[in-house]
């Protein structure tokens, strides 16, 4: 499990390196001075200076930056930031959000050429049978951990006296779960090709967000099937446009459902960068298939969630570029540093509220698994 976090974290930094690589090769082809191109945030461990330019290792492993000369608006000079055109100004800032949609492209290029079986929820998919419920988690000290059941194991049948049912979808597990927890239930296993059989007894009673046995389950199916290497890349690209539309729909769900007073939706999962990590090191146990998957994914949601008109991100800066070009005139420095500094403090506040209210559990859990 070490390795898989591992593995997950430097995933993580390098998606935002690649952003961060999307503004620099942007601003370097339109003549910007770059100051500095850092990995990592301040105080500087240490760094190297190629041209004009300092490539640094920072101390704190959160992201990547790059410092574009004239970035912050009041200097006079044809090599800085805010002299060069509105339009180019606005491809610079737009290409952090580009860079993370080609790499995700470029990563679901990659799972085409292997294979992967991904989540596809209990809904009928159109060319799609060949699905499994497979365990994402399992709980501490739940009726699963001592039932023994591990990650990774597809879930086949449930027996209980005569009453044998096939699981075909989540709901299955959950409804018969339910309504017989209390009761010596049979679960038969595929693990590792092995068919492995085991008895469970749900719950009655469970800590919130648990249910009866104390697992997380989702429905798969090999979605992104094996493609010849010269067709990959096309099927890369048109899955990247198909995930970005779903991202977009099911972000519009999780608002409506937030503004309309009915809170989170059911099924959505708030998480900070601690939880992040810890969803990416899952998807390492379940093969490199689903780990490109969801690191595609990922990918995809990061270019979004750049693109809101929120100071302190790239669709921000992109909102203050378009009010220059409609009004003319560049939105006072001032008032942009201070809207930017007020909401990068809201940002980092709800993240570290997401750490705290949703993450430091999940980090529990996996300590109580005997992550140490």
């Amino acid at each position: 499990m070490i390795g898989a976090l591992i593995i997950a974290f430097f995933s993580l930094i390098l998606l935002m390196i690649i952003h961060e690589y999307g503004h620099f090769i942007i601003a370097k082809k339109f003549g910007a001075r770059i100051d500095e191109f850092g990995i990592g945030y301040p105080p500087k461990i240490f760094g190297i200076k190629f041209g004009e330019t300092e490539y640094s290792i920072n101390l704190i492993p959160l992201g990547a930056f790059v410092r574009i000369y004239g970035e912050e608006g009041g200097v006079d000079d044809y090599r800085s930031f805010s002299k060069l055109s509105i339009f180019k100004r606005i491809l610079i800032v737009l290409g952090g959000v580009i860079a993370f949609w080609v790499a995700a492209a470029i990563i679901f290029s990659v799972a085409f050429s292997i294979g992967a079986t991904v989540p596809i929820g209990d809904q009928d998919v159109v060319g799609v049978s060949n699905t499994s419920i497979q365990i994402l988690e399992v709980v501490e000290n739940s009726p699963a951990k001592v039932a023994g059941l591990e990650v990774g194991d597809k879930i086949l049948s449930l027996e209980l006296g005569e009453k044998i049912i096939n699981v075909k979808r989540v709901s299955d597990f959950q409804s018969f779960t339910k309504e017989n927890s209390g009761k010596e239930i049979t679960v038969v296993l595929e693990r590792e090709g092995k068919i492995v059989t085991t008895i469970i007894v749900p719950r009655v009673e469970y800590p919130e967000g648990q249910g009866p046995t104390g697992i997380a389950i989702e429905r798969m199916a090999d979605v992104i099937r094996k493609y010849p290497w010269y067709e990959a890349p096309i099927q890369g690209v048109i899955y990247t446009g198909k995930i970005t539309f779903d991202a977009l729909k099911g972000i519009y769900g999780f608002f409506a459902s937030l503004f309309s007073g009915n809170g989170v939706p059911e099924g959505a999962e708030l998480a900070g960068p601690v939880g992040i990590t810890i969803f990416l090191s899952q998807a390492v146990s379940l093969g490199a298939g689903f780990f490109l998957y969801f690191v595609g994914s990922l990918s995809v949601l990061l270019a979004i969630f750049n693109l809101f008109p929120i100071p302190a991100l790239d669709g921000g800066k992109l909102l203050f570029l378009i009010i220059e070009a409609i009004k003319r005139k560049p939105v006072s420095i001032k008032i942009e540093q201070v809207l930017t500094i007020v909401f990068f403090v809201l940002l980092i506040s709800m993240s570290i509220f997401i750490t705290i209210k949703f993450d430091v559990p999940r980090v529990m859990d996996l300590w109580a698994a005997g992550l140490k």
